[in-house]
């Protein structure tokens, strides 16, 4: 399981952590990852992601995980979110 997230597709940066003498070594950023159970409205069931903090609260602002993965672009997310936001779509249009 790799640590990305789902929506975003934030992963690990690297940099320097660097020592009061001014001393370099590497590190790793990590991003802060949380595994979430989602409810889609458009297709009444639920979804497990594993999404960064900041992803869940742009999916609280945004009012809802349809609405996000509506706006998202498809390069960003996930292969599996892909699919479950053409799911989406077809509910959507089908509905109209």
């Amino acid at each position: 399981m790799s640590r990305r997230c789902d929506l975003t597709g934030k992963s690990a940066l690297v940099g320097h952590k660097v020592s009061h003498s001014n001393r370099k070594t590497k590190r790793r950023f990590l991003p802060n990852l949380l595994n979430v159970t989602v409810i889609s409205d458009a297709l009444a069931r639920s979804v497990k992601l594993r999404i960064s903090a900041n992803a869940l609260k742009s999916v609280d602002h945004r009012g809802g995980l349809d609405a996000y993965l509506l706006a998202a672009k498809s390069e960003v997310l996930a292969p599996r979110l892909r699919t479950l936001k053409k799911e989406i779509e077809k509910k959507l249009a089908k509905a109209s």
